[in-house]
């Protein structure tokens, strides 16, 4: 099994939870974003698309880390990441839709680069956009966290939805985001700071990291 990944990549460090999490062991390849490698002949050969992450698992090539994490999950069914419940399986999946459909692509690398590309954008300038999506999104998981949460996003073990939250949490942190007022969502960051699976998964433990 092989990670194609970048370190500091949202996406890789959900799907380094999710593959901690079910205890897998898995190799990695760096894949440097800053340097265009995703758009290299060899890497677009393996995912087209030329994102990260891509998984390889005997010959099959995974993309999408929605789609890899709910591949893991069928493949490997413990430790679950979903409930057991239909309910349960369509609200953590909502919580994980919320950080990676309305989040995470407004403050991915790709669409930074085109702010300050296209529009002169300055630093303070992006992290105020990606503040604004952040913040947004922070405040509907807060209330649903306190809803549905016992320790982590949803009930009382790790799962789906904690995997999409601690590297959007590392991303809110990047980007000077204030968080004070997610006191839920900072105590399930503390929970997962003190949790095997998420401190092997954290950005700077990573073979390619800087």
């Amino acid at each position: 099994m092989i990670l194609h990944g970048y370190w500091r990549s949202g996406t890789a460090y959900r799907t380094r939870i999710a593959l901690n999490l079910k205890g897998l062991t898995y190799d990695q390849a760096g894949v440097d974003l800053r340097q265009g490698e995703q758009k290299s002949a060899a890497y677009l050969a393996l995912n087209p698309q030329g994102m990260v992450p891509a998984l390889e698992v005997d010959g099959l090539v995974l993309t999408q880390s929605p789609a890899i994490l709910e591949w893991l999950e069928e493949t490997y069914a413990e430790p679950p990441l979903l409930p057991a419940d239909a309910g349960g399986r369509a609200r953590v999946r909502a919580m994980a839709a919320l950080v990676g459909c309305d989040i995470h692509p407004l403050n991915n690398l790709r669409v930074l680069k085109a702010l300050r590309e296209s529009f002169d954008a300055a630093p303070a300038q992006t992290d105020a956009w990606a503040g604004r999506w952040i913040t947004a999104g922070f405040a509907a998981l807060e209330t649903l966290v306190t809803g549905h949460g016992d320790g982590w996003a949803y009930g009382s073990s790790p799962g789906l939805a904690d995997c999409y939250l601690i590297p959007q949490i590392y991303s809110a942190r990047r980007f000077n985001v204030e968080l004070d007022a997610y006191p839920r969502l900072r105590a399930i960051e503390s929970a997962a700071n003190a949790h095997p699976a998420f401190i092997a998964a954290h950005p700077d433990r990573q073979p390619d990291a800087d």
